[in-house]
């Protein structure tokens, strides 16, 4: 039963870093991104957003509520997992240990963001708009700091993304995992690309 309840709890663990979780990163970099083509862009993209109808209520059972499960089960399993990168040395073995190391940075830099955005225009001190960035990221320090954690992320997902391939039988075969690992590549430079450019715009105006 307990071989059972943990095989369930990550799947699940699995999934939820997928779907709901990969899809809102996703969705997020590519709505700041309208960053690039200027303020009036972005302001409009954000306000679309903040105005979908229960917001609040999509942000905390499609936001929140799974990425606080996928949090606690993925610090869990960075103290309980074994990592035998010093003994084989595989480049999976490595992605397996950069998969926790990233995701111990990726909830570290979430905690900040939120409290840094959502928290603060709660309690009404900051409002959601192009200035609130750009005001954060012309600090090289804050620029630096949300480039590595936007890289985190990124990476975070799309290795998650191969791990899901596997762990949900899409992909079993050595040559639909080699493929797979392209195209979780691909995805980790392509998302990768919008999230700096955009961090870029926001610190440099440019």
């Amino acid at each position: 039963m307990a071989e059972q309840r943990e095989f369930f709890y990550r799947r699940l663990h699995s999934f939820l870093g997928v779907v709901p979780i990969g899809i809102f990163l996703v969705q997020h970099l590519v709505v700041n991104h309208f960053a690039v083509y200027g303020e009036e862009s972005f302001n409009q993209a954000a306000g679309f957003m903040a105005g979908l109808p229960f917001v609040l209520l999509l942000e905390i059972f499609v936001i929140y509520l799974p990425i606080l499960f996928h949090a606690i089960l993925g610090v869990y399993i960075v103290f309980t997992a074994r990592n035998n990168v010093s003994r084989y040395g595989f480049f999976r073995n490595w992605m397996f240990k950069i998969q926790r190391i990233t995701g111990i940075i990726t909830l570290v830099f979430l905690a900040w963001h939120v409290f840094e955005t959502r928290v603060q225009i709660g309690l009404g001190n900051a409002e959601l708009d192009y200035s609130l960035m750009e005001g954060i990221l012309t600090n090289p320090f804050m620029f630096w700091f949300y480039v590595i954690g936007v890289l985190s992320a990124v990476f975070h997902f799309a290795n998650g993304l191969w791990s899901f391939l596997v762990t949900w039988g899409i992909t079993q075969s050595p040559k639909s995992q080699q493929i797979s690992t392209y195209a979780c590549i691909g995805v980790f430079l392509v998302v990768s690309y919008l999230g700096v450019r955009t961090l870029i715009q926001f610190a440099y105006g440019v």
